[in-house]
């Protein structure tokens, strides 16, 4: 089946109402949902709340659902504990950062626009999810062997910190090698080029943009962000926040 979206789950033919604001019952910070979203984490303090909203659409039902989305909405559910992988991960990510809440925040912040950017392009949710939330995972380990958080040795020491993390949590061995690359190359871009490796270097652009590049000149901005980012969606997201 090609990857083209049908109409009940193309984002183009949502309602104004199809995508909305919670407010975070937690710390007050308004938290966007998208319909389908079964549950999203405010990016200001880590609370997790569920869709009081929540509409899957036709997903809900349709046969082909896992052709559409890469995943089968019907198969999403929390393991035994109650934690879904994501949750995990986070808690997992949490304990490394320790009380560094600037890292915890930014990790948080990539998975969210992560999860924004994989609805319009594609790929596997389990592998951006994992990267998403582990990709900086090498930073203490850096930090402390280096004396120094340059890219590099992120890329460097964060692979067998994530392979661990997701060992723990029985992920399959497909997707903790695809995870592994992405945050072995999430700075360089040296030897991989997949659409899971595209959704997170545009979500964490999407976060380092103002920290990274001249923001003064919107013209030179613009042509930064086309030659920068890799997907049409990170693009146009990166233009509606900065320019």
């Amino acid at each position: 089946m090609s990857k083209t979206m049908c109409p009940g789950q193309d984002m183009q033919f949502w309602k104004p109402g199809d995508v909305f604001e919670v407010q975070c019952p937690a710390c007050n910070e308004a938290v966007e949902f998208f319909k389908d979203d079964a549950a999203r984490r405010c990016s200001s303090c880590g609370y997790r709340m569920k869709n009081p909203r929540l509409d899957m659409g036709c997903a809900e039902y349709c046969p082909h659902a896992k052709d559409c989305l890469g995943y089968d909405p019907k198969e999403g559910k929390p393991d035994d504990s109650g934690e879904s992988l994501a949750d995990r991960l986070i808690r997992a990510m949490k304990q490394v950062f320790g009380r560094d809440q600037r890292r915890i925040h930014h990790a948080l912040k990539v998975f969210e626009y992560a999860q924004e950017i994989v609805r319009a392009e594609g790929g596997d949710p389990r592998v951006i999810t994992a990267a998403a939330i582990l990709h900086d995972i090498g930073i203490p380990a850096a930090e402390k062997k280096h004396q120094s958080a340059a890219g590099r040795f992120q890329e460097q020491e964060g692979p067998p910190i994530a392979r661990a993390i997701m060992n723990d949590f029985e992920v399959p061995e497909d997707v903790i090698e695809h995870v592994t690359k992405i945050i072995a190359n999430h700075h360089s871009a040296r030897d991989i080029d997949t659409p899971e490796f595209r959704v997170i270097w545009d979500a964490d652009w999407l976060v380092n943009l103002p920290d990274e590049v001249d923001m003064s000149d919107k013209d030179k901005l613009a042509t930064k962000i086309d030659r920068l980012f890799k997907t049409e969606t990170g693009r146009k997201r990166a233009r509606e926040l900065y320019v």
